[in-house]
C-alpha cells in the first residue's frame, strides 16, 4: 500500500530540521498559525478552527523543549533546563508500522505510535467500527471525517483501489491548541514539508505529522500524546 496524495512541489523549498537538543528550525517561509480543537455540545471533538496567525517569516525556530517564554519560538531554554531532545522515533515507513482495518467499502491504516491524541477518532462509537460498517454511506463518510481530522496521519482511509483518502494541505504548520484539555498541543507539519533528523537522516515524507513541543515524547520528534498527561 503506498501512501500518497499531496504535490511535492508545493513544498520545494521548505522544510523543518530538527537541531540537537535545541528547536525546530523551519525554512522556506512557512505560514503558522493556531489551530484549535473544537468539541460538540456532548464533549466529542469534532471541528478544527484556525485561529492567531504569525507574520510570514523565512525562517523561524520553534520552541522544542515547551520551556520557551516567548512560545511557540526559541528562546534558548533548552539550553538553560538542559533538554534532552534525542530522537527515538523509528525510521520504518508509516506503512511498515499501520496495522489494517477491512470493511465493506473502505481500508482504515493505523500507526498507534503516532497518535498525538487529538480524539477525533472517538466520535460515533470510533473511526475503526464506522470503517467495518462502510457498507452505509453515513457510517464511510464519518470514518473518512474522523481519519482526515487525525493531525498526525497515525489513521488513514484507503479507498477499494488502494487510493489514500488525505486532506488536500497546503505546505503549513498548525500550532495545536487543544481548547478542550486545556493543553498546548504539538506542531503540526502539513503538505509533504520534509522533516530532517539533527543527524541529517530525513524522515518520510508525509501529507501531515504531528511533532512535539513540549519535550516529553517518548517517541521524538514525533508527539506520543504525552502533552495530555
Amino acid at each position: 500500500m503506498a501512501e500518497s496524495q499531496y504535490n511535492a512541489e508545493k513544498a520545494t523549498g521548505k522544510k523543518v530540521k530538527v537541531t540537537k537538543n535545541g528547536p525546530y528550525l523551519v525554512s522556506g517561509g512557512v505560514p503558522l498559525s493556531e489551530q484549535s480543537i473544537r468539541a460538540s455540545g456532548n464533549g466529542q471533538c469534532n471541528e478544527w478552527k484556525e485561529g492567531k496567525k504569525y507574520p510570514a517569516q523565512e525562517t523561524a525556530a520553534l520552541c522544542r523543549c515547551g520551556r520557551s517564554q516567548n512560545k511557540p519560538f526559541c528562546d534558548g531554554s533548552h539550553v538553560k533546563v538542559r533538554f534532552d531532545g534525542t530522537e527515538t522515533a523509528s525510521q520504518e515507513t508509516y506503512s511498515e508500522q499501520a496495522g489494517i482495518t477491512v470493511g465493506p467499502s473502505l481500508k482504515l491504516s493505523d500507526a498507534e505510535d503516532l497518535c498525538a491524541g487529538a480524539r477525533f477518532c472517538d466520535c460515533a462509537g470510533g473511526t475503526w467500527k464506522l470503517t467495518k460498517r462502510s457498507d452505509d454511506p453515513e457510517a464511510r463518510q464519518l470514518a473518512i471525517q474522523e481519519a482526515c481530522d487525525c493531525p498526525s496521519g497515525r489513521l488513514v482511509a484507503w479507498d477499494q483501489d488502494g487510493r489514500a483518502i488525505e486532506p488536500d494541505f497546503e505546505p503549513s504548520i498548525g500550532l495545536v491548541e487543544d481548547t478542550q484539555a486545556g493543553k498546548m498541543g504539538p506542531v503540526w507539519v502539513r503538505g509533504g514539508i520534509p522533516i530532517e533528523s539533527a543527524d541529517g537522516e530525513s524522515y518520510e515524507i508525509r501529507n501531515r505529522v504531528t511533532l512535539c513541543r513540549c519535550g516529553k515524547s517518548a517517541n521524538k520528534p514525533f508527539c506520543d500524546g504525552n502533552h495530555l498527561r
